[in-house]
């Protein structure tokens, strides 16, 4: 798996321009056999086989380095209207503790990053990002209308703590409290002489956290202070779970989605472009797509096939009645619903699901079909049930 995929002699040089996150010797320590690059910054690719790695997030409690996740700062009295401008969501009912799944918006309603939203204190808001640099953007438009607000880089790293142990977990780290957070809440904690936020988070849409450490030098301290804590739980390091992402139905920016597309061509991602009063950024053209439609859509995709393990190393053409239709981002296992799994680009009289598509890849010829996303658990029931309490 991993780095193992392809073979090449290739040499990968390494530099300070690679960041490393707080908990990197931890990942080092737990033996990270891959290391992908995102936002600029090394996130390991898997530990042991990726199976393994899957049911132990769902048997018990696991911990991810994703300080890849680079969190910029919006701070200032104009912090509010910065933010709000920025996304097709209305976020003037955001209480100050609240989080959301937001949406950056360009002005022709393309997506310029996906990040989750934290509120974390009065005129204060993180951005946690997927892999593009949208707080230059932000730190583009406080500039040029000149707002009261400082934009930057936030002493803030995530790990991430998750499965049904990891209330469990969090307990024997900071206290009963952390029961307190509801699905998509955030509060600020202190684990021992570490200060940290937690927010109720995370992209395997099961019970779980995300545990931000507010400086740099004790980073290695608190991913040791997590593992002790998971110890009775049976915790194990692993890598973010692609088999969960993919069956909760969460995209990956870059691949699945760019700047070049628009949240209505996204099945789910519609609910996001919410009505409101107020101007934002993309606002004209999201609601004039909102009367008009769009051409395609990203959707499932169920494989007809025995299992395969190679994702695309680049899209793969979808066929309908011999003529190609679009383009496959993501392909995975998902030892939950055993088949494999993923995402395609239809035309929008495609997407209805189970339409028999053909896909050519590096396997082969493969027969799909495609299917409504999310895969599982559709209304996040999960994810956002009470947590299970220690005694």
């Amino acid at each position: 798996m991993g780095a193992e995929r392809y073979t090449t002699e290739t040499t990968l040089y390494m530099g300070p321009w690679y960041r490393r996150s707080p908990y990197f010797e931890g990942t080092v320590r737990a033996g990270a056999k891959a290391y992908d690059i995102y936002n600029h910054t090394l996130l390991p690719g898997y530990y042991v086989d990726p199976d393994e790695e899957y049911r132990m997030l769902l048997d018990g409690v696991v911990m991810w380095d994703v300080g890849a996740e680079r969190t910029i700062e919006v701070r200032g009295p104009d912090a509010d209207r910065l933010i709000d401008m920025m996304t097709c969501r209305d976020l003037t009912k955001c209480a100050v503790g609240q989080g959301k799944y937001m949406l950056v918006t360009a002005a022709d309603g393309g997506i310029v990053n996906d990040p989750v939203l934290l509120h974390v204190a009065e005129d204060r808001w993180w951005m946690q990002l997927a892999d593009s640099d949208a707080g230059l953007y932000a730190l583009g438009i406080a500039t040029g209308l000149g707002l009261d607000v400082e934009v930057k880089d936030a002493n803030a790293w995530p790990m991430q703590v998750q499965g049904p142990k990891a209330g469990k977990t969090l307990e024997r780290l900071v206290g009963p409290g952390v029961y307190d957070l509801k699905y998509y809440w955030c509060g600020w904690f202190q684990a021992g002489d570490i200060p940290v936020v937690i927010s109720r988070t995370g992209f395997t849409a099961l019970p779980g956290f995300e545990v931000n450490v507010l400086d740099h030098a004790q980073g290695d301290a608190l991913w040791n202070a997590v593992l002790e804590a998971g110890e009775p739980f049976g915790i194990n390091v692993a890598a973010p779970s692609m088999a969960r992402r993919v069956e909760a139905g969460m995209m990956n920016y870059g691949s699945d989605m760019t700047i070049e597309n628009n949240p209505f061509e996204l099945m789910g991602l519609e609910r996001l472009v919410e009505e409101q009063p107020q101007d934002y950024i993309g606002k004209e053209a999201l609601e004039r797509i909102r009367r008009e439609g769009v051409r395609r859509k990203l959707v499932g995709i169920e494989f007809q096939a025995e299992r395969f393990d190679i994702d695309p190393a680049d899209f793969w053409p979808a066929f309908h009645d011999g003529t190609e239709v679009g383009k496959v981002t993501e392909t995975v296992w998902s030892p939950r619903l055993e088949r494999n799994i993923g995402y395609v680009w239809v035309p929008i009289e495609l997407a209805e699901p189970g339409t028999e598509l053909t896909v050519e890849s590096q396997h082969g010829t493969i027969a799909g079909t495609t299917a409504a996303i999310p895969f599982f658990d559709p209304r996040k029931e999960i994810p956002a049930a009470p947590l299970q309490r220690t005694g």
